[in-house]
């Protein structure tokens, strides 16, 4: 078990308490300790681990160092997402419907510096390998969509009376000759430049209202919207002159922030062209035959039609040739954006970098050293940004009275001027801290790390990390065999640690490419009026109120027995109080059969010597029946059947328990609690070694004998009026009316009853169906 313990939640937290972060950390990770003890859950404690931790905290910034000394972070001043509420940047990944995933505030855009890390560098890697692993296929197919590659092409524009060049990228260069306009992004870089005086004063307003919104937001928005910027571009085929809008259904990061607009064959197009009243051009057609007047956008692939010398070919070979003539080059775009990875709070990770202006002089002045060390990748990218020494980690963070945050896109970290001053590690030279924090996702990129290598290497120093990195402890229990975990992680965690695992890979410490082999997600336990719990809705179940009434094995049992594991159900007090009276009966049973006495002292009516023969086959089969499916249920995850098997064998041997000899029962109920003991261990544990010197949790699984388990079955032979028609295999359980309706389903006997009244059905278990007519 580990303690994912920075990050907002934790700050907003402490914040609303007026406590201190760590000591609210610490208080509520004894509380979460304490029930999940009283709840009989197994964990190795001696491997135990907190994000907050130093000695763990030390090696995540050194992963990240090495980040940065391969060039894959940087600093960048870009739109960010702010929330307005939490006073803090987040990633995509941090929100849900447009709005802070933790407050739910609505968000806004700012531009600002901070780091990134390139996880880009990754995306091909991040969606092709995602086919290894065994995944549900929806989780895999939502990390494909969130990397979102697209295969096209890229070419440029000419600007009438202008020298810049206009790149765009599309994938269905096919439909280059029904461009009737381009459309940028309002953040292109190219918007202000071109932008026509009489135009300048729509266009800043309306850039000033877009760039305020969420790429969500702007994704969502329905009614198309844009403004002319009273430029042309030159079509690079028909050289016509094409009108330049910026619109905000067109997003700087994906492409290049610029797209030709088709509207005949694409829909988003067509919606614009519609609303302001462009020309629409068809261009492709089903048959290659012009369709007339257009109603709705054609985005199917067809025979082009209005293309010049590319008329009458088929849209799959007219790209490759029209990129020929116009001097387009193939180009592979990801919808997966760099991570935004820095925070300005404090409760997190401690960034080891600092800023150093004599370093940033000589890197400028094109330098590749410091007083004989190198400036790595990274420091050469990031001028004046030096990464912390090995020996220098972990930085700390300093123990603070104010922590609260700004809001002015500082960090609390920039006011401990004490902290923040030091000294250059490459020049020895004043420099600064880096006061941003690293988000919360950084630590629990490789916490299953922590755990293979134990909380003893975890305190070694990361200038001895060849120690650290124990090959053989890591090709041992990586990767994960089994993970479970919440679908909301497929495009967070999930994306977030499959980078961080295979960069480790990478650099030669990780020996497998994949973190997690195998996932399955579970579902959402909703409150007793099926919304999901919530203080305010006042629907939270408590597990200690429960375990306290019904006790830990009930809890444990009602929440495996309530569905299927992957399933979202509702809290109901009445299933709860059904696998109270079941482990109430079981109990008792037990009891029954290992006590000479009642309770009360008196004799208990006496068992036969030797069971009854037929009594001791139906509850052995009933029993080794249970043992497989119990097993195989385990195994598949299906406890909600699992119990449901349990429930049935108690019943069984209820039933006809007193025609079993002392011996037989006691050894049928001590092989029923080694059945029992992974879903309600302190009842199964309590109630064997009332019978037992051994621990139960050391007995082997029990073996089933594979013809008992086998389906029973007998032959009926079927009469008409006593005489023998046919003959019918079923079932040794199967009831008389399932017997009674297949055998009259028979074709041999429905002949023989055709046109006849059956008068009386003669049925004797397992021998005869006799039909009267």
């Amino acid at each position: 078990m580990g303690w994912d313990a920075f990050g907002l939640p934790a700050e907003n937290y402490a914040i609303a308490h007026k406590v201190h972060p760590a000591d609210a950390t610490a208080k509520n990770i004894k509380r979460f300790k304490t029930q999940m003890m009283a709840a009989g859950l197994s964990y190795d404690w001696s491997r135990e681990l907190s994000t907050a931790d130093p000695a763990y905290y030390q090696w995540t910034q050194w992963m990240f160092v090495q980040m940065f000394h391969r060039g894959l972070a940087y600093k960048a001043e870009k739109p960010i997402t702010w929330c307005p509420s939490c006073k803090t940047t987040l990633a995509n990944e941090d929100l849900e419907n447009g709005k802070c995933e933790r407050c739910h505030s609505q968000v806004e855009r700012r531009l600002m510096k901070e780091w990134m890390i390139k996880i880009t560098d990754y995306a091909e890697r991040l969606l092709d390998e995602v086919r290894l692993l065994e995944w549900p296929e929806s989780v895999k197919e939502m990390q494909r969509n969130w990397i979102g590659r697209s295969e096209g092409y890229e070419f440029d524009f000419r600007i009438e009376h202008r020298h810049e060049l206009l790149r765009v990228f599309t994938t269905r260069l096919d439909t280059l000759y029904g461009v009737t306009f381009v459309v940028l992004a309002p953040e292109h870089p190219l918007v202000e430049a071109i932008t026509a005086p009489e135009q300048r004063e729509k266009v800043k307003h309306y850039v000033r209202v877009v760039t305020n919104k969420t790429d969500l937001d702007r994704e969502a928005q329905k009614e198309k919207t844009g403004v002319f910027t009273g430029a042309y571009a030159i079509h690079p085929a028909t050289k016509e002159r094409i009108p330049i809008w910026i619109a905000e259904y067109v997003m700087m990061n994906y492409g290049t922030g610029a797209v030709m607009g088709v509207p005949a064959h694409d829909e988003r197009d067509f919606e614009f062209a519609k609303r302001f009243d462009l020309p629409v051009k068809e261009v492709v057609s089903e048959q290659g035959i012009p369709r007339g007047s257009l109603d709705r956008a054609y985005v199917a692939k067809g025979i082009l039609v209005h293309s010049g010398p590319f008329d009458r070919l088929p849209a799959h070979e007219a790209a490759a040739k029209i990129a020929q003539f116009i001097g387009a080059h193939p180009a592979v775009k990801y919808r997966l954006e760099d991570w935004e990875f820095a925070r300005q709070r404090y409760w997190g990770e401690p960034f080891p970098l600092v800023f150093c202006p004599e370093c940033e002089k000589r890197v400028r002045r094109g330098e590749t050293k410091c007083r004989g060390k190198a400036y790595s990748k990274g420091e050469l990218q990031n001028p004046g940004w030096i990464g912390v020494a090995e020996a220098q980690l972990p930085v700390k963070l300093p123990n603070v009275k104010s922590y609260a945050p700004t809001g002015t896109g500082e960090s609390p970290l920039a006011a401990m001027k004490a902290w923040v001053k030091t000294r250059c590690p490459k020049c020895g030279g004043a420099a600064q801290r880096e006061t941003d924090t690293m988000p919360q996702w950084a630590g629990s990129c490789w916490y299953y790390i922590g755990f293979a290598l134990g909380r003893q290497k975890l305190k070694l120093k990361p200038s001895q990390a060849k120690l650290f990195w124990d090959r053989k402890a890591l090709k041992y229990w990586l990767p994960v065999n089994f993970y479970v975990g919440g679908v909301e992680h497929a495009t967070r965690h999930l994306i977030y640690a499959r980078f961080w695992h295979k960069f480790l890979y990478d650099i030669g410490v990780m020996p497998s490419k994949e973190p997690f082999a195998k996932l399955v997600n579970q579902g959402l336990i909703l409150g007793p009026d099926n919304e999901k719990m919530s203080k305010s809705r006042g629907n939270v179940i408590n597990p200690d109120e429960v375990i306290k009434q019904y006790g830990a094995d009930t809890l444990r049992m009602y929440e495996m027995f309530m569905g299927p594991l992957e399933a979202t159900k509702p809290w109901d007090t009445q299933g709860i109080i059904g696998i109270h009276r079941f482990l109430n009966r079981l109990y008792a049973l037990f009891e029954e059969a290992t006590r000479k006495r009642k309770p009360s002292g008196k004799k208990m009516g006496e068992r036969p010597t030797s069971s009854e023969p037929g009594t001791k086959q139906r509850i052995n089969q009933a029993l080794h029946r249970a043992i497989k499916k119990v097993g195989d249920d385990i195994l598949a995850l299906r406890f909600n059947t699992a119990i449901s098997t349990l429930m049935e064998l108690q019943n069984v041997i209820s039933i006809s328990h007193h025609k079993l000899s002392a011996r037989d029962m006691r050894s049928m109920m001590k092989t029923m609690l080694i059945l029992v003991f992974p879903f309600a261990p302190h009842l199964a544990s309590e109630l064997w070694s009332s019978v037992e010197k051994t621990l139960i949790e050391k007995q082997r699984w029990p073996k089933y004998s594979t013809v008992l388990v086998a389906e029973q079955r007998v032959t009926y032979a079927v009469q008409v009026n006593g005489k023998l028609r046919d003959t019918l295999a079923a079932r040794a359980d199967a009831s008389e009316d399932e017997v009674v309706a297949r055998a009259r389903a028979g074709a041999k006997i429905a002949s023989w009853l055709a046109g006849k009244k059956v008068r009386h059905t003669i049925f004797v278990k397992g021998k005869i169906v006799n039909f009267v007519v």
